[in-house]
């Protein structure tokens, strides 16, 4: 550069101090006058994305998982009377040492079928364990051609995850016996007192959640459709037999309905998933839903917020940044109102503190959105079940974080939008940069009972926890107790963690208010401390879902956090 092109920025440093700059101090600040005007029309149909090619569209939904074309429906019929391709009855795990009993089902099909119940538990060694399977054909005199026995494991045992089990395990033995039709009989609890009665709505719906999931499967990036493996099921109808809950079955098409959006937007890869293609993804599920309304605020809308945090990570990316905020409103009165925050990086490169070496992980940063991804999920759910006491906002901060010639360097200082200043020690603490004017931004919107933001944070969580556990800060013990509840309640994960204002001052800055990075250990509870400070009045929480977001033995993106987050703004 001149000398005169020199003396001519750090005039402009000299005119623009922290507190009256969008962006804080450096180059941020001098980037202002010259920022390309980012405005995208938002369409439902197919988008242009880098390498020529377009991001698919499903089910009306940009970025879902086709759903299967299976229908789900209660039915008066009995084992003995039903006439489809596959029967499918459940079995209690024998306790130990005692012989497997027959339900009273189960007993007189046994008789009626001259004893090939009992011939296909003695031939396979039948024991009932959760996820078994046996599979015979029956006589041409039978109303179905197939029976399968299903195990369901210990009776005193079954809970949510038991109940998915059992819904995963008929789904496969659809599939491997190629069934059209099948149906499967409700397993009945012993209740206190010894009566039996047919599983609770909650479990039934989980279980079919789970068969409408396994049918599922994503294609969407194959370009054989004729291969077996993208081929989709063949099961088209399933009938629950012997006190099927209606409502329930409702409601498990639509968890899934919202879960397979999930899943298929966190698996997306960077260049089909966009922040522009996940504001699309927005505008056709507020097309859908007319009670959902939407509003994306552009580059220029953000700088005009202050939104310096924020801007600050997407200022590398050759995308443009998409501020996405959605709303749900009731039929009715609202008596309750919340808001969402999705972490919405749809790729993580780790900026300048680049993700190298093996364990980064870097090829799987697309599901950096995750929290977006259960955001939008959830609204999905919350437009379907149509509660009418509920306002709840959908709101994400969607970028990338890019390593280019404008990207944000490590001892760069930023500024939020509530005037804090951040100095960024690590570029690949970012996300929660991002989220800090988002949390700004809801707390802005007006009195809230709650504001709950997700994200996946820190790999400080997965140590903490593990794969398979979400992370809960919250200082509002009745907020944390209510997203306690959702999680149980739906059968989710997750595990309320210590908010400990003993490591706040590792967040401590000698020139600016904040660092985004701790200086010890804990750096899931420094991220939170983190987040806390953008947060004034409102009940506020945080989840962290770095684990669960991904399952590579369970086939990739798991839609983790909308049954919960669905759930808690839905609860009374």
């Amino acid at each position: 550069r001149s000398h005169a092109t020199v003396t001519m920025l750090f005039g402009l440093l000299l005119a623009c101090p922290p507190a009256a700059s969008a962006f804080g101090l450096g180059r941020q600040s001098i980037r202002l006058a010259s920022l390309r005007s980012t405005r995208t029309a938002l369409t439902s149909g197919s988008l242009r994305v880098r390498g020529g090619s377009t991001f698919m569209s499903a089910s009306g939904t940009l970025g879902g998982v086709p759903p299967c074309a299976l229908e789900l429906s209660s039915s008066g019929e009995t084992p003995k009377s039903w006439g489809g391709d596959l029967l499918i009855l459940p079995v209690w795990q024998a306790k130990e040492k005692e012989e497997l009993v027959l339900s009273e089902e189960l007993a007189a099909l046994n008789e009626e079928l001259d004893g090939m119940i009992a011939n296909l538990i003695e031939a396979n060694e039948f024991k009932g364990a959760a996820g078994s399977s046996a599979v015979t054909m029956l006589p041409s005199a039978a109303s179905a051609k197939k029976v399968a026995l299903v195990g369901l494991g210990k009776e005193s045992e079954f809970k949510a995850s038991a109940a998915k089990k059992w819904g995963e395990t008929i789904a496969s033995c659809a599939k491997a016996e190629k069934a059209k039709s099948a149906a499967a009989l409700v397993p009945s609890l012993a209740e206190e007192g010894g009566e039996a009665k047919p599983l609770a709505a909650t479990l039934q719906q989980t279980a079919m959640e789970a068969v409408l999931l396994s049918l599922s499967t994503d294609v969407r990036y194959k370009s054989d459709k004729e291969s077996d493996d993208a081929k989709p099921a063949s099961l088209t109808s399933l009938a629950l037999l012997g006190g099927a809950d209606d409502a329930a079955l409702t409601k498990a098409s639509k968890l899934a309905s919202g879960i397979l959006l999930t899943r298929g937007l966190v698996a997306s890869p960077a260049n089909y998933l966009t922040p522009t293609t996940m504001a699309a993804t927005a505008k056709a599920l507020a097309d859908e839903f007319s009670s959902l309304e939407l509003r994306v605020l552009e580059q220029a809308e953000c700088e005009a917020l202050g939104m310096g945090a924020y801007l600050g990570v997407s200022q590398g990316a050759s995308e443009p940044p998409k501020f996405i905020h959605m709303t749900y409103k009731p039929s009715g009165q609202a008596r309750k109102k919340v808001a969402l925050i999705g972490k919405g990086l749809t790729f993580d490169s780790g900026g300048y503190n680049i993700k190298a070496g093996a364990g980064s992980m870097i090829e799987k940063m697309k599901f950096d959105m995750g929290g977006a991804g259960a955001v939008l999920g959830a609204a999905r759910v919350v437009a379907e079940l149509a509660p009418d006491h509920v306002e709840a906002h959908f709101i994400i901060a969607a970028c990338e974080n890019m390593v280019s010639a404008n990207a944000m360097r490590p001892g760069d200082i930023l500024t939020a939008s509530n005037n804090k200043t951040i100095e960024v020690l690590n570029t690949d603490a970012e996300g929660r940069l991002t989220l800090a004017d988002a949390l700004v931004y809801a707390e802005q919107l007006g009195p809230l009972d709650a504001i709950v933001d997700i994200a996946t944070l820190t790999g400080a969580c997965i140590v903490a926890l593990g794969p398979d556990y979400g992370g809960m800060w919250s200082a509002d013990d009745e907020l944390a107790a209510k997203l306690e509840a959702a999680a149980k309640e739906t059968g989710e994960l997750l595990w309320r963690m210590p908010l400990a204002a003993e490591y706040k001052d590792q967040l401590k800055s000698t020139i600016a208010d904040l660092k985004n990075i701790g200086s010890g250990g804990g750096g899931s509870i420094t991220a939170a401390l983190f987040l806390k400070e953008f947060v004034k009045d409102t009940p506020w929480a945080h989840l962290d879902i770095a684990g669960p977001v991904w399952n590579d033995k369970a086939g990739g993106a798991t839609g983790y956090a909308v049954r919960t987050l669905s759930e808690f703004v839905c609860a009374e």
